[in-house]
């Protein structure tokens, strides 16, 4: 007797693919109002990989959505002391513009991984499953409800199907055929540590917070990580296959052909690139088009860069998945029993939130890797100065 084939399929009501900050947050605001849901992510354990450096959480959406998780006060506790102190420097080395850290202002930096452990400490154990890929997800013989197929062969239904896993959602096909296409800036990240023999000297001229500096389609964007060391985003418009054609495996060849962009610049920002520590990471910068959307299908939606990647130039990727989050958990605790009406009202508010802000992303790269960048981004600063004044 074939056993496997008798077994019934598991059922959970909610099921939350990808268990990032997005999805994170939506179990937790969920979880505080009584309703329980599963997620379901590919990594090994919560500690497989590195989650990234440093997020500044904006007051009007992830700090919202920390308020509606039950969590602003554990928030509060690993925000970094100057973290929101940043600067403004000239290829040749010209402190161009300082804004310091007094502690009021509305955006603290903390580590991704400092937040993305509170968020897990606050859900009840078993919430989430481990090494869990999804290979397939479609529609199931119940009008709304789907079907989802993991890795390992196992399968299970759901009620309602939230795409909670990232640019490359594995759920976004259900909705729509839009993917995400390269923006024409790639990353290549560095990190000087401390302890290395030019770190006193380097973080003394970045500063305690973020910097950066523009010019001639490239760009350097620093911030302080939790441990003093100096992370790096070494930004260039550049082709598509511009990064394969660099061998990033240790020989130095990669570091040698990335300097070589910033011939002229300031021996102390070439630094940033001359004096890392390991091996440099190069990344390509996709996004969805802007103002991307669907039509409403049964038992299905998305949050964070699943529903709407951008580039990173407003710096909103997380903020807007943790308010995603906190938004479509408020939506489904305020409509018991009627999954399409929550969905419907989350959705009415998710497109246009996220259509506005991809935009601002949009034309935020166009400036920065543009015509006399560094001057014209001063300026945008110096009108949001004039206008809160």
């Amino acid at each position: 007797m074939n056993t496997a084939a008798n077994t019934p399929t598991p059922h959970h009501p909610i099921a939350v693919i990808g268990a990032g900050l997005g999805g994170l947050t939506l179990a937790r605001v969920l979880h505080v109002n009584g309703v329980s849901c599963t997620l379901f992510d590919l990594d090994a354990s919560a500690d497989a990989r590195h989650q990234g450096g440093m997020l500044d959480l904006h007051e009007e959406t992830a700090q919202a959505a920390l308020r509606a998780a039950g969590l602003y006060e554990e928030f509060r506790a690993i925000v970094l002391p100057g973290g929101e102190e940043s600067r403004m420097i000239d290829p040749d080395g010209t402190l161009r513009r300082h804004d310091t850290d007094d502690g009021e202002g509305g955006r603290p930096e903390v580590n991704r991984a400092d937040l993305r452990r509170i968020l897990l400490d606050s859900l009840p154990e078993g919430t989430i499953r481990w090494g869990a890929k999804v290979t397939a997800a479609e529609p199931a013989d119940i009008p709304g409800r789907h079907l989802v197929t993991l890795a390992d062969g196992s399968r299970f239904t759901t009620d309602l199907l939230i795409g909670a896993d990232g640019a490359w959602s594995r759920v976004r096909p259900l909705l729509t055929g839009a993917r995400p296409a390269y923006t024409g800036i790639s990353f290549v990240e560095t990190d000087v540590m401390p302890g290395t023999e030019r770190y006193e000297e380097l973080a003394a001229f970045i500063g305690g917070g973020s910097s950066f500096t523009l010019g001639d389609g490239k760009g350097l964007l620093t911030h302080r990580e939790g441990d003093g060391r100096i992370h790096t985003y070494v930004a260039v418009k550049a082709p598509e296959e511009w990064l394969g054609t660099l061998d990033f495996t240790g020989t130095g060849a990669a570091r040698a052909a990335v300097l070589a962009l910033f011939d002229g610049w300031d021996e102390r920002l070439r630094a940033l690139i001359a004096d890392a520590a390991g091996e440099l990471t190069p990344r390509l910068i996709h996004a969805l088009p802007v103002g991307a959307d669907w039509d409403r299908v049964p038992g299905v939606t998305l949050l964070g860069d699943a529903a709407h990647l951008m580039s990173p130039f407003a710096g909103e990727g997380a903020n807007l998945a943790m308010f995603d989050g906190a938004e479509l958990a408020r939506a489904i605790v305020e409509h018991p029993g009627d999954p399409e009406a929550a969905l419907a009202s989350y959705e009415k508010e998710l497109f246009p939130r996220a259509a506005e802000t991809a935009a601002d992303s949009a034309d935020n790269l166009t400036l920065m890797f543009g015509p006399d960048a560094q001057r014209k981004l001063h300026d945008m600063f110096a009108g949001f100065d004039a206008a809160q004044a």
